[in-house]
């Protein structure tokens, strides 16, 4: 295909926010080596000249620094979204270097870069460029100066003035000392008088003799460590240079992890002296780790260390957005992800034709989302599309659904073979600690983990259970793409993995002294997919998940890519199924439940006890749509069987007997339910609907303490919002404060059926007023859509006991007839006597009355009885 149309552009994204960081942190150090105490030669003052923006490969930090040294050598190249700095543009002097192992740069070059930028100052540096001198005949003996430079290709950059500086600094030096020959043979000669001079404080030589340690790394060994300290004559000669000729270097170090790996420093030591030594230049460092220069557990490997020396460099990292015009108090920035609409901008200016984006916007939505923010997967997929079309394909968005495999090789590249371990162990898991990661990978020692940690490829929350998870992108591509490395892992090696992790799990699911339910259902998560994706046997799997149903909180748990459609293959299908099922039905409609329930049982893939859950609570999901002979079968299954759910089980054939009619039989079997039946609770539901709700809302603050005891926050909600409702009926007044209670444990829960029972008991407290109707229209629309059929009679019952509160019988007799068809096949038929005895209404002559405790006569009574106090209270409050 012809792409000769195709225009392809450097695209630069934004990154304003280090750019403010850039000119906040630029503007103090210029106002601090500007201040009148400020001492170039001070070598013990802690140092706050280094600013660090570390990040993922293919982050953008090479883009960054580029973009920072064209914009301080040029304000005209600075971007649009950049503001403009406050210092003039000529105090400025930008110099990058790149530390990539590709472009190899060593300590020398470093040096000799700084000081060839530094030409352009237009004058010699004497005492640097003496020792500069000195060490360059004795280590590069018949190597011209200008030849190395030419090569190395600092020459272009900067041109040839430095070998002209220098000589000229040279020839200055012997004419102060009167000495006679040709100065470039006479370098050490040179050199030993001037030392002379300065120990005898010749007059001659006033001019150097404020550098007070010229002498001294002039008679030192001219080799590599010797040139590492002559940066501090640098410092000296920038700090009197005059005013017309005063400059602030800005030194950009690009790729610092390059400088060599961490157990042997040789670079970076030679590297962090000169940065110490320099103290009037700013320095920029980008990289992908953090700069370990404040922890004190490096004294010894690098000559300054701790918190004390580099106060900004302290392990508290900085976010990448900041409020511009404020300094931060940290220098170390993680290069944070482009955002979403970020990549699609950059995405529509790579590629364009005719000024339009050639990379339309469907396939720009699949690589954004797929990207995580990482601009290499950016220009990974640039790169994907423009192979595509000179295939002669033309994209789709499906051609995008992509793991790289360079992503890999890039994260890989600088980690040592344990960190790689490590790394492929914890990109099974979401979230992780240094013990759990340790354990996962299988290794007796948390070095490499706690290394890995530092990198930024690992993200921290503080505040996570656990703390530390792999970025988005990094953890997709390491589990699914191509892995070309040498110690790449077999399918086998995965599975092990996969079972480490599995049981490192389990290890901190059975600790005791854990955080409780977050700690399970963190666990959960983890272990459901782990065990799913890589079928593993249930183990601790089957007993977190009796804890997680046993308070009924019903926490998300479900990995999000779950997909049923294909079928349930193996145990850990089904159980994520199930919980997944069991979580969902507050948000589903019942029916739903229903069939992913019969699903689950059907497949019959898990043991006994949790085929019998997903039994339960298939029985529990039919009476709510209303299915009552189907959901009695489920309960005496269960409760026939013996097991952990058979209190519960007897507990919904009691309900069965309530929903019928028959409450006797309903009383007696909730006074032998016990705790494990919730038998306070069922003896409440008998009671008020006795029209004895004194006596309800006794049984379930009965229900509530109990459950607190017990810890089971679900329940304790549960007999709450019960106890509101029972309490509105007969004292409006208390309602208020018992329907506040009840918020207040439902908070942080996930319990669909209790939050609407205390807005039945808001109704009911509320009966009489006019907001009633409208708010039982809106809620009758939301049990239809949940599907919850059980609750729209009671919810109809609510609004009869409003209507008799206001004598409105036409009202009443449209809640009748819907009361008379939500009830045909008997389940709560009573309801439509309990309406007739509010209003005082003769019941039809057909009608088949239920088995009330003491009669049919004493109940009429004591309802029309909560009706009539309700009216006064009304008319008390009018």
């Amino acid at each position: 295909m012809n792409d000769r149309s195709v225009e392809a552009a450097e695209a630069f994204t934004n990154r304003s926010s280090q750019w403010d960081t850039v000119a906040a942190a630029l503007t103090e150090h210029l106002q601090h080596v500007g201040a009148s105490g400020f001492d170039p030669e001070d070598l013990e003052a802690p140092r706050n000249h280094v600013l660090v923006f570390h990040g993922v490969g293919g982050i953008g930090k090479t883009t960054l620094s580029r973009m920072l040294e064209a914009t301080l050598a040029d304000a005209g190249r600075r971007p649009s979204q950049w503001g403009a700095p406050g210092w003039p543009a000529d105090r400025i002097l930008p110099v990058r270097i790149d530390l990539a192992r590709s472009a190899g740069t060593d300590f020398e070059q470093i040096v000799l870069t700084i000081r060839a930028a530094l030409t352009r100052i237009g004058r010699p540096l004497p005492a640097f460029d003496l020792a500069l001198r000195r060490y360059w005949e004795a280590n590069h003996p018949g190597e011209p100066l200008e030849e190395y430079l030419r090569r190395g290709g600092l020459g272009a950059r900067f041109g040839q003035a430095l070998p002209q500086q220098m000589q000229s600094a040279l020839a200055d030096v012997a004419q102060t000392l009167m000495l006679p020959g040709t100065i470039g043979s006479a370098v050490g000669q040179l050199t030993g008088a001037l030392v002379s001079a300065l120990r005898e404080h010749h007059r001659t030589v006033r001019a150097l003799a404020g550098c007070a340690r010229l002498a001294d790394l002039l008679e030192a060994e001219p080799d590599l460590d010797t040139l590492s300290f002559s940066p501090h004559l640098l410092a000296w000669e920038l700090a009197r240079l005059p005013d017309g000729k005063r400059v602030v270097p800005v030194v950009l170090l690009d790729t610092f992890e390059d400088t060599g790996d961490r157990t042997r420093r040789d670079l970076e030591r030679l590297i962090q002296r000169t940065v110490w030594l320099l103290p009037n230049a700013f320095w920029v460092i980008t990289g992908r780790s953090r700069l370990q220069w404040a922890d004190p557990a490096l004294q010894g490997q690098l000559d300054y260390t701790g918190p004390a020396a580099w106060p900004g460099l302290a392990h508290t990292t900085v976010p990448a957005a900041r409020t511009p015009g404020r300094p931060a108090a940290g220098r170390q920035v993680l290069v944070g992800d482009f955002s979403l609409e970020d990549c699609d901008d950059y995405l529509a200016q790579r590629l364009t034709r005719e000024g339009q984006p050639l990379i339309g916007e469907n396939i720009r939505q699949v690589i954004t989302a797929r990207s995580h923010g990482l601009p290499l997967y950016l220009d990974l997929s640039v790169a994907r599309f423009l192979e595509l079309r000179r295939t002669g394909s033309s994209p789709q968005p499906s051609d995008f659904d992509h793991d790289f495999p360079a992503l890999v090789a890039r994260t890989l590249t600088d980690l040592t073979p344990d960190e790689r371990h490590v790394l492929r162990s914890i990109s099974l898991l979401d979230a992780f600690d240094v013990p759990l990661a340790t354990r996962a990978a299988g290794l007796t020692h948390e070095g490499p983990a706690l290394r890995l940690t530092e990198r930024p490829f690992i993200r921290e929350d503080p505040f996570g259970l656990w703390p530390f998870h792999l970025h988005g992108l990094i953890c997709s591509a390491v589990r699914n793409a191509d892995d070309t490395t040498d110690d790449r892992w077999s399918e086998a090696d995965w599975r092990q993995a996969a079972q480490r992790a599995f049981t490192a799990l389990g290890e901190q699911h059975h600790n005791p002294s854990g955080p409780g339910r977050l700690l399970l259902i963190a666990c959960l998560r983890q272990g459901l997919r782990l065990a799913r994706d890589h079928r593993l046997d249930l183990d601790w799997l089957t007993e977190a998940a009796w804890t997680y149903v046993s308070d009924s909180v019903w926490e998300p748990l479900a990995p999000p890519d779950t997909d049923t459609a294909a079928g349930l293959d193996t145990a850990a299908d089904a159980l994520v199924e199930l919980l997944s099922a069991l979580a969902r039905r507050q948000h589903e409609h019942r029916a739903r439940t229903v069939s992913r329930l019969t699903a689950v049982l059907v497949a019959e893939l898990l043991p006994a006890d949790l085929q019998e859950m997903a039994l339960y609570y298939r029985a529990k999901s039919l009476r709510d749509t209303g299915q009552a002979t189907p959901s009695r079968r489920d309960y005496q299954q269960v409760a026939d069987q013996g097991g952990r759910l058979a209190p519960a089980a007897r507990r919904g054939l009691a309900h069965a007997a309530r929903l019928a009619g028959d409450f006797p039989t309903a009383l007696a079997a909730a006074q032998n339910l016990g705790w494990e039946g919730r038998h306070h609770r069922v003896m409440g539901d008998v009671y008020w609907l006795q029209g004895q709700p004194e006596r309800a809302a006794a049984a379930y603050l009965a229900g509530r303490t109990e459950a607190e005891r017990h810890g089971k926050a679900g329940e304790a909600a549960h007999s709450q919002a019960l106890r509101a409702f029972a309490i509105a009926l007969y004292a409006p007044d208390q309602a208020t404060a018992e329907i506040d209670l009840a918020h207040q444990l439902l908070a942080g829960l996930n319990l669909r059926a209790t939050t609407i029972n205390v807005r039945r008991a808001e109704l009911i407290r509320d009966a009489g007023s006019d907001s009633v109707d409208d708010r039982i229209a809106t809620l009758r629309t939301e049990l239809d859509i949940a599907g919850l059929a059980s609750l729209t009679p009671a919810l109809e019952l609510a609004g009869a006991f409003h209507q008799a509160v206001l004598d409105d019988r036409i009202a009443l007799n449209a809640t009748l007839i819907r009361l008379r068809e939500q009830t045909s096949d008997e389940d709560h038929a009573y309801f439509v006597d309990i309406a007739h005895f509010m209003a005082g209404l003769p019941l039809p002559a057909d009608h088949t009355a239920p088995q009330w405790l003491d009669g049919e006569p004493a109940t009429r009574a004591r309802w029309h009885n909560l009706v009539t106090a309700r009216r006064d209270f009304l008319h008390a409050r009018r």
